[in-house]
């Protein structure tokens, strides 16, 4: 797919987005998309899944959702290519997006000339020391997850949560092959808990993406009157 050809379907999506919240409070986002059956609500990377919930939400007269399959992989949408959602914290030290299987995208790429990627990145705060909004969210789940318990249980370090993301910017960003040229990989040498390989999924750094990023909507940056100060 050309460029100007590229351009012109991230603009015709990008009008179902310019209405899309801005300040995604965690609780409230949460509980939207537990209310509303989303399966992923009890995820803890919650801000990923609320912004395909959004998607799922704004797009769905424009992007036909869920989109084609290639393998064990399904994209989140189809217009002409497939799409991928994905969102990005812009205020931590990485600045690399992991995004779909490797050896899926590269077939998609090969059917339909290139995959797009609508990318949402904006600001995040972390909960406090006393982890409330981790807590909260467990007691919702009903307690803590088995992936929680077995941290636990090796001991390993529990990072701090996300408890609020603040959207500056959605990028979209064209994925071709000389992209996945310069693109790492992710989960290379990694094998599950019955010994069998990982699929490698494509690794976008964005301090190298430039001509890539095609077209992007800027929001203006808003205070939440309803933020705590201890979450």
């Amino acid at each position: 797919m050309k460029k100007n050809e590229f351009l012109k379907l991230a603009e015709e999506i990008s009008k179902g987005l310019k209405n899309i919240p801005l300040v995604w409070d965690g609780q409230k986002s949460i509980l939207e998309m537990k209310n509303d059956n989303f399966p992923h609500w009890k995820q803890m990377e919650w801000i990923g899944w609320y912004f395909q919930f959004l998607c799922e939400k704004y797009l769905n007269h424009i992007i036909q959702i869920p989109g084609p399959k290639f393998g064990n992989v399904m994209f989140d949408g189809f217009h002409k290519i497939p799409w991928d959602f994905k969102s990005h914290a812009i205020n931590t030290s990485s600045h690399q997006i992991i995004v779909n299987d490797s050896n899926s995208t590269a077939k998609a790429i090969e059917k339909f000339g290139s995959v797009g990627l609508i990318l949402a990145l904006g600001k995040v705060e972390y909960n406090d020391e006393k982890r409330t909004f981790q807590k909260w969210h467990e007691d919702l789940k009903g307690g803590k997850s088995k992936y929680e318990l077995e941290r636990i249980k090796r001991g390993a370090w529990s990072r701090l949560r996300k408890t609020e993301f603040n959207l500056e910017q959605i990028s979209f960003i064209k994925i071709d092959d000389n992209v996945l040229i310069k693109s790492g990989s992710f989960q290379r040498d990694f094998r599950n808990a019955n010994g069998s390989p990982r699929h490698e999924k494509v690794l976008l750094d964005l301090e190298k993406l430039d001509e890539e990023i095609i077209y992007f909507l800027e929001f203006k940056k808003i205070d939440n009157p309803n933020k705590k100060k201890n979450r």
